[in-house]
């Protein structure tokens, strides 16, 4: 079905139905097993597991349905999504350190300025001007995980790519898929993906209110007062980002950076625009 440089993807059909193969490349090699514990523990929202193979990186799933994408992003269905999800997050807390220790990628607030200086010492797909205003914003991102570490020094695990093809609608349950980007993180910097695509593929403007609403459905596990944590979190997650998609890319044949380079480009660049420019107004 799909065939990248982070996994290969495989359909078969079955005596019980339509089956799911997932080979992942080293890169992503930590994902059936994270896949298979949370399948064990998050049994009504996550894919069905059949086996896996954590030597290998395999992964055996049953089918999972439709993804939200095959219809047309209704934001009233993150309204269902983002709860369930915020809560398989508060429930994962306590299982951080098992995930580091299984290979999940480490995206945690205190990581973040010294990857941050990472990523700026690479050849990226911007110019030279633009980098250089984002090395000037680097004494600001320390403030910004700073402020972010006193106001809520959380870490769970952090999809990273929780979109419309990660949705599956399975009769009554939702499921989320696809955990290859997940990383062990601040939990709010999930948004940051959920929020670009629904301005994206609805043509959403930041200002609409269903933000708002999405917003606050899924902080409502969470608690309350924590708006002002969540847009924190927001502005730390997209350089978060913009970080595991350097990761992605230092493992991919150069063959593909071609195609890879202008999404990374356009990435670079809202970053730029929505947290770089800002800090600088």
């Amino acid at each position: 079905m799909r065939e990248r440089p982070w996994a290969t993807i495989v359909r078969a059909p079955s005596a019980d139905g339509l089956v799911w193969f997932k080979a992942c490349s080293p890169v992503q090699a930590f994902e059936p097993r994270l896949t298979a514990v949370l399948a064990t523990r998050w049994p009504d929202r996550t894919a069905r597991v059949l086996a896996h193979d954590a030597e290998r990186a395999w992964l055996l799933m049953a089918d999972a349905g439709d993804p939200v994408a095959a219809s047309a992003n209704d934001p009233a269905i993150w309204l269902r999504a983002l709860p369930m999800y915020a809560e398989l997050q508060r429930g994962e807390i306590s299982h951080a350190a098992e995930h580091l220790n299984e290979g999940v990628p480490d995206r945690r607030i205190q990581t973040l300025p010294a990857l941050f200086d990472d990523l700026l010492g690479r050849a990226l797909p911007i110019d030279s001007a633009e980098l250089e205003r984002m090395r000037r914003f680097v004494p600001r991102f320390r403030q910004l995980c700073a402020d972010l570490a006193a106001a809520h020094p959380v870490a769970s695990i952090q999809h990273d790519d929780l979109h419309l093809r990660s949705l599956f609608v399975d009769g009554s349950l939702l499921r989320v898929l696809d955990w290859g980007d997940a990383c062990l993180a601040h939990p709010f910097a999930t948004l940051v993906v959920t929020f670009h695509w629904l301005e994206v593929t609805n043509g959403l403007t930041p200002e609409d209110p269903w933000f708002g609403r999405l917003r606050d459905a899924y902080l409502e596990p969470w608690g309350q007062g924590l708006q002002p944590t969540l847009d924190l979190a927001l502005r730390v997650g997209l350089v978060a980002q913009a970080i595991g998609w350097q990761r992605q890319r230092q493992a991919m044949p150069d063959g593909y950076r071609p195609t890879f380079d202008p999404l990374f480009a356009e990435l670079l660049r809202r970053l730029l625009a929505r947290v770089v420019d800002r800090a600088a107004t």
